[in-house]
C-alpha cells in the first residue's frame, strides 16, 4: 500500500468545523455516499462523501504516519538539496541497492541492460549470498549493503541520502545557543570594519560564558568552528565580500520589494552624482584633478535628459544645469555623427506645443524636451537646497527623496554609473579604478583630459552607444521578448500615454537661477556689497522712497553663482532685462560668487580700505601668476576656465563675457596674454611676486615643449 493514503472507514476521525467527529456508518444512495458522523455528544451528522472529501470545513486525521505536504522529508525537497554530485551519488548507489534485490539495476527485467543479470545477482540466489557480493564488489561490510537495502525498502532513494548531507545549512550538530550568540555577533559587523573569523569565534565563546556561564554550552573545536562560520557566512555575509557590499545585503528588506512604475515618459527623473574613475586635466594649472558627474535619467526610457562634468564638488546650480538640460536638450555638434541626433518624436496631432522647445535647433537635439513631473534625488545638499527647491517649486515639480543609504531606490541611475565605468572609463587614459585595490601605480601621469574634453566624450557615448543600444531592463510587458533601446522606448511611451509634458516658456533658463528680493534704489540694486544697474531699471527708482509698501518695493532678481558679473530682472510686462555690475568692465570672463569672496578676504590682509575693483585685480594677478597654491583657489580657477556656461541664457551683446579659454589654446597663441594691469600705487609687490613669474615662465616654457612634441606625434 502507498503510505501517501489513509484508510476511510468506519471509525476514521475527521475534523469539522473545528470539533472531532468519528465516522459510525456508511450509506449508499442513488445520489451517492454518504457517512453519518458523531462527535464527542453523540450528535449525529449525515453528509456526502464528495463534501467530506472535497469542502474546506472537513480535514481527516490519519492513523498512521506518512508523506504530506508540509514534511521537509519529501523526496522532492530532499534530493533538491543536494549538490550535482551528490545528487550522481546516491543515484549511483540506488542502482546497486536494485541489483542486489532484484539483479537488475533498473530494477525490472523488462529494462535490463546488456549482460544482466550478472551470475552474482541472480534472481534465484540467497539475499546473503548477493549482499556479500556487493560488498566485496564496492570495498564495503555486509553491515552496510544491508543498511543499504532496509533504507532503500522503507524511503526508497531518499533512504540512501547520507544523514551529514540531508542536514541542513551544515548546523546541524551546533548548539542552538552557540548559533543564536554567533548570529547576533555577525550582525554587529554591520557597519564595522571588516573582523577575522579567529575574532568573531573568540567573541563568540565570550558572550557564551557570560551569558549562560562557564561550560555550559558545548564549544566546537577550531575546524568545526571554522566550517560552522563559513555556514553563517552565506547568511550574514562578513568576511568573503567588501563591507560595503556587506551594508548592502544586511539593508535588504525582508518583505516584498517594491519601487515606483513610471508609464509615461517625464513621470519621474532620476538625478544623482557620482564621483568618476578617472582623472582630469586643471586647464590652470595643469594638474590632474578629480571630476564629478551629475546626470538626470528619465525613469520609463532610461534615457539621460542632463549631464554636466565639475570639477571636484558640485553645487546647487549645477544640479540646476543638469535639470535645465531637461527641459532645453543641447544642440548636436557639427563633429558628431547623423545618427547622434535625437529622432523625430511624431508628436499626435492633437497636442499644440512649440516644435522648437520638443526638436531642439535646426541640428537637432541631443536628448528629448521634457517637463518632469517628479524628479527623485537623495539627500546630498545641492539636491535639498533652498535653490533646487525653490526651481521645482516655481515650476511645478515633485522633489521625492530616496531613503536614506537604499541605493536601489535609485536603481537604474546606479546601474548607469556602473555601465558608465566598464564601457567608456576603463578605456580611458588617466582611469583609476573603482576603488583603491583595483587603482594603478601612477594614473594621473596618464590624464590629457581637460573637463570640458571629458564631458564631450560623456555625452557623445552616451548619444551614440547607450541611447541606441538594447537594455535588459527595459521591456512592453506584452512582448517581453522583444529588446528595446532608450529611444525606443520614448516612442513607445510616447504612442503609449499620447502625449509629453514639453516647455513653454522660450525664457525658461532663467528660473533655474537663484532668486533675491532686492528694492530697487537711485544707484541701482545691491546684493551682497555689489552694485548692479541698467535702462531695465529705469521707471522703478523712486519706488524706494514712495509711500508703497515694502512688500510690494521687494521684486525678484535673478543671480548665477557662477558669474556675478551680471543679474536679470522681469518687469511688470514680462520682459527680461540685464543689469550688470558696476565693476564688471574690468573683466573678460565670468567671475563666481566664492571667488570674490575669497578676493575681498585677499585684498583685507594688505590695505586697510580695499574696495572690490582692486580686490579683482588683486586675484587676477594671483591666478594669472600661476600662484593658486591652496586647493580651494584651485577649485574656484578651474570653475573660472570653464568654457561653456551652466545655463545657456539668451546671450546679451552689450555685456558678453568671454570664458577663460584652456592652457593648450593660450599655449598655442603666438604671444602670451598679459596679465591685467594694476596700478604701482594700488599694489605692492615683493620679492616673492617676482620669483612667483620667473618660475611661471619656465613652467609654460616646459608645457609648450610638451604639447609641442604630443601636436608633432
Amino acid at each position: 500500500m502507498s503510505g501517501a493514503g489513509t484508510r476511510l472507514g468506519v471509525g476514521t476521525r475527521f475534523r469539522l468545523d473545528g470539533e472531532t467527529v468519528e465516522v459510525v456508518e456508511f450509506a449508499s444512495l442513488a445520489t451517492g455516499m454518504e457517512v453519518i458522523l458523531k462527535d464527542a455528544r453523540d450528535r449525529l451528522v449525515r453528509m456526502s462523501v464528495r463534501e467530506l472529501l472535497t469542502s474546506e470545513r472537513a480535514e481527516v486525521i490519519p492513523s498512521d504516519r506518512g508523506p504530506a505536504a508540509d514534511d521537509g522529508d519529501l523526496a522532492a525537497s530532499v534530493l533538491a538539496r543536494l549538490t550535482k554530485e551528490e545528487r550522481k551519488d546516491v543515484l549511483e548507489r540506488a542502482d546497486h541497492v536494485r541489483e542486489m534485490l532484484t539483479g537488475y539495476r533498473s530494477g525490472s527485467e523488462e529494462l535490463a541492460r546488456p549482460g544482466e543479470p550478472r551470475p552474482q545477482y541472480a534472481p534465484g540466489l540467497p539475499l546473503g549470498k548477493r549482499y556479500a557480493a556487493k560488498a566485496s564488489e564496492l570495498g564495503l561490510t555486509v553491515r552496510s549493503v544491508e543498511r543499504w537495502a532496509q533504507s532503500f525498502l522503507q524511503s526508497g532513494e531518499v533512504g540512501l541520502v547520507p544523514k551529514k548531507a540531508q542536514a541542513e545549512g551544515g548546523l546541524a550538530h551546533a548548539d542552538p545557543r552557540w548559533v543564536e550568540v554567533a548570529q547576533e555577533i555577525l550582525g554587529e559587523y554591520k557597519e564595522e570594519s571588516r573582523p577575522s573569523v579567529k575574532l568573531v569565534l573568540e567573541r563568540v565563546q565570550a558572550r557564551l560564558k557570560e551569558r549562560f556561564g562557564q561550560d555550559t554550552v558545548p564549544l566546537p573545536k577550531r575546524t568545526a568552528g571554522y566550517r560552522w562560520m563559513h555556514e553563517l557566512e552565506r547568511r550574514h555575509p562578513t568576511f568573503r565580500l567588501s563591507t560595503k557590499r556587506n551594508r548592502d545585503i544586511a539593508d535588504r528588506p525582508a518583505g516584498v520589494y517594491g519601487k515606483l512604475r513610471p508609464t509615461r515618459p517625464g513621470e519621474y527623473v532620476l538625478m544623482d552624482t557620482t564621483r568618476l574613475d578617472v582623472f582630469a586635466f586643471d586647464p590652470v594649472t595643469l594638474k590632474w584633478v578629480q571630476a564629478e558627474l551629475t546626470i538626470a535619467m528619465d525613469w520609463y526610457t532610461r534615457c539621460i535628459t542632463g549631464i554636466r562634468v565639475t570639477p571636484v564638488s558640485t553645487k546647487a546650480v549645477d544640479a540646476a544645469a543638469v535639470l535645465f538640460q531637461t527641459y532645453r536638450p543641447r544642440p548636436v555638434p557639427e563633429t558628431w555623427p547623423k545618427e547622434a541626433a535625437w529622432p523625430d518624436h511624431g508628436i499626435p496631432r492633437g497636442v499644440l506645443v512649440d516644435a522648437e522647445a520638443v526638436h531642439g535647433p535646426v541640428t537637432g537635439a541631443v536628448g528629448p524636451a521634457l517637463a518632469p513631473e517628479t524628479i527623485i534625488v537623495d539627500h546630498g545638499k545641492i539636491y535639498l537646497s533652498a535653490h533646487l527647491t525653490s526651481v521645482c517649486r516655481r515650476l511645478g515639480m515633485s522633489i521625492q527623496p530616496a531613503r536614506l543609504r537604499t541605493g536601489r531606490d535609485k536603481g537604474p541611475i546606479e546601474r548607469f554609473f556602473r555601465t558608465l565605468r566598464e564601457d567608456l572609463l576603463q578605456v580611458l587614459p588617466g582611469y583609476k579604478g573603482p576603488d583603491i585595490h583595483t587603482r594603478g601605480l601612477n594614473p594621473e601621469n596618464d590624464a590629457f583630459f581637460f573637463l570640458h574634453e571629458l564631458e564631450a566624450i560623456i555625452r557623445e557615448w552616451v548619444a551614440c552607444v547607450y541611447h541606441r543600444r538594447p537594455h535588459s531592463g527595459l521591456l512592453d510587458p506584452h512582448f517581453p521578448a522583444v529588446d528595446l533601446s532608450p529611444t525606443a522606448m520614448f516612442e513607445h511611451g510616447l504612442a503609449r500615454a499620447g502625449y509629453i509634458e514639453v516647455p513653454r516658456d522660450a525664457d525658461l533658463a532663467y528660473e533655474f537661477l537663484e532668486v533675491t528680493m532686492r528694492t530697487v534704489q537711485h544707484y541701482g540694486v545691491e546684493i551682497k556689497g555689489r552694485r548692479y544697474d541698467g535702462p531695465g531699471l529705469d521707471g522703478l527708482r523712486d519706488m524706494a522712497g514712495s509711500n508703497i509698501e515694502l512688500a510690494k518695493r521687494r521684486l525678484e532678481f535673478f543671480a548665477d553663482p557662477d558669474d556675478v558679473t551680471r543679474i536679470y530682472f522681469r518687469d511688470a510686462e514680462r520682459t527680461w532685462h540685464t543689469l550688470r555690475w558696476e565693476h564688471a568692465l574690468s573683466l573678460r570672463m565670468p567671475l563666481s560668487e566664492e571667488a570674490l569672496q575669497f578676493a575681498r578676504r585677499l585684498a583685507a590682509k594688505q590695505y586697510t580700505y580695499p574696495n572690490d575693483r582692486l580686490a579683482v585685480a588683486l586675484l587676477l594677478e594671483r591666478w594669472n601668476l600661476g600662484l593658486g597654491n591652496s586647493l580651494v583657489e584651485r577649485r574656484m580657477a578651474l570653475r573660472l576656465s570653464r568654457e561653456q556656461a551652466a545655463l545657456a541664457l539668451p546671450a546679451d551683446e552689450a555685456s558678453e563675457v568671454s570664458a577663460l579659454p584652456s592652457v593648450a589654446r593660450v599655449l598655442s597663441l603666438p604671444e602670451q596674454p598679459s596679465a591685467p594691469s594694476v596700478e604701482s600705487g594700488d599694489v605692492e609687490q615683493g620679492d616673492a611676486d617676482a620669483d612667483g613669474l620667473e618660475e611661471l615662465d619656465e613652467e609654460l616654457d616646459f608645457y609648450a615643449t610638451a604639447l609641442k612634441d604630443v601636436d608633432d606625434e
